[in-house]
């Protein structure tokens, strides 16, 4: 399994939407955490071409959706469907 990378903000409902399903299905993850300002996003902004989070990257994989994320987490990690 590659390394999940997510981009985050703590205050942020969606973040831990994806956050809990993360913990849920017992994966690791890198947190990367980024700044309130959007204009201040460079890094999230590079991976996704977007600014806005959450960002999930899972090996080739860029999810920027919190739904989307979810769906992919449980269709490759969830143990009903390995």
């Amino acid at each position: 399994m590659g390394t999940l990378k997510l981009y985050n903000i703590d205050g942020c409902g969606y973040c831990a939407m994806v956050r809990n399903e993360l913990k849920r299905l017992d994966l690791e993850y890198e947190t990367v955490d980024v700044p309130w300002s959007h204009s201040q996003r460079k890094e999230v902004f590079d991976v996704s071409g977007q600014t806005s989070v959450p960002v999930l990257i899972d090996g080739d994989v860029v999810l920027d959706d919190e739904y989307d994320i979810i769906d992919h987490l449980k269709q490759k990690y969830s143990p009903e469907t390995s």
